[in-house]
């Protein structure tokens, strides 16, 4: 059975990373991103076909996200090495490219199956993404079928009335009224 996650301390974790520019391993924890908003997600795989789509938007979007202190983490079961690889082929050739933000290895499975996103009998994490508040509280969650790519402007426009702080009625966006 799934777990709320929403309205709890975000599960701690620490995992090696490689930064966006490919050419530096590296570590991440929550506990680097208190006092900022972060946008935790994770993927199923290093190159497939949806996952590229979803990253590249996010590092895309990244300077938006930047506008609102907000970081992005990018994470799957893979390797560093295969993340490097990955970025290290360009857009065209079906890689990623340089990325404005790091990707993380959870080779263990352990923080995908803390967020309730590991799909045991594959040992692949399933596209959940997760926003994070400054104090480390989860306050949003969402996790889709493997062929579905999540929405950039979907995760932004949460993050928005999420950081607004009162109540955003369906399709609020920055600027309309609040109830």
């Amino acid at each position: 059975m799934a777990e709320r996650l929403v309205g709890k301390k975000a599960p701690d974790f620490t995992m090696d990373t490689v930064v966006g520019s490919g050419e530096e391993f590296g570590k991440a924890s929550l506990a680097d991103y208190r006092g900022k908003w972060l946008i935790l997600f994770f993927y199923p795989m290093d190159f497939t076909f949806v996952c590229p789509t979803e990253i590249t938007a996010l590092s895309d979007a990244y300077e938006q996200f930047e506008e609102l202190d907000t970081e992005i983490l990018g994470v799957s079961t893979d390797s560093v090495y295969t993340h490097r690889a990955w970025i290290n082929m360009s857009r065209e050739d079906n890689g990623l490219g340089k990325l404005n933000f790091p990707l993380a290895a959870d080779l263990t499975h352990k923080v995908a199956r803390d967020y309730g996103v590991l799909v045991e009998e594959k040992g692949v994490a399933q596209r959940g993404l997760f926003i994070i508040d400054p104090e480390g509280e989860l306050k949003y969650q969402v996790v889709t079928d493997d062929n579905v790519g999540r929405s950039v402007e979907e995760t932004l426009r949460v993050l928005q009335a999420l950081q607004a702080g009162g109540l955003c009625p369906a399709n609020w966006k920055p600027g309309m009224n609040m109830l």
